[in-house]
């Protein structure tokens, strides 16, 4: 017999898998941390790059959402000292690895989209 992936593993027993699900869930919750993730999936950008390309986010929503994302390893902040300074975010290799997942999301959300204007 073959060996069982993690996944699989996580699949039989519920608990682990809920538990897997929730640890995603809080790392990415909220209105505005996909938005940002997805924004960054294209690659490095200043603050204000971010705050053009996702409409309605304040300033202020938006650096605490960089904070929350920077503080779970899915975002580097970068400090350049030039004059002014230069900030820039960019997402980290665990940031990169969501990418596959927005992925998946994007093709749902394309198809439902298509289901159910299709049904108005």
């Amino acid at each position: 017999m073959g060996r069982i992936s993690e996944l699989e593993q996580v699949k039989k027993c519920s608990t682990t898998f809920v538990l897997a699900v929730n640890d995603t869930l809080n790392v990415i919750n909220g209105k505005w941390k996909l938005p940002i993730i997805g924004s960054l999936h294209f690659g490095k950008k200043r603050f204000k790059e971010l705050a053009r390309e996702i409409p309605k986010i304040t300033p202020r929503m938006l650096s605490k959402e960089l904070k929350d994302l920077e503080a779970n390893g899915v975002v580097t902040r970068t400090v350049h000292g030039t004059i002014p300074v230069t900030v820039e975010y960019e997402l980290t290799r665990s940031g990169e690895s969501f990418n596959e997942v927005l992925d998946v999301m994007v093709k749902w959300g394309l198809q439902h989209r298509k289901n159910s204007m299709g049904k108005r």
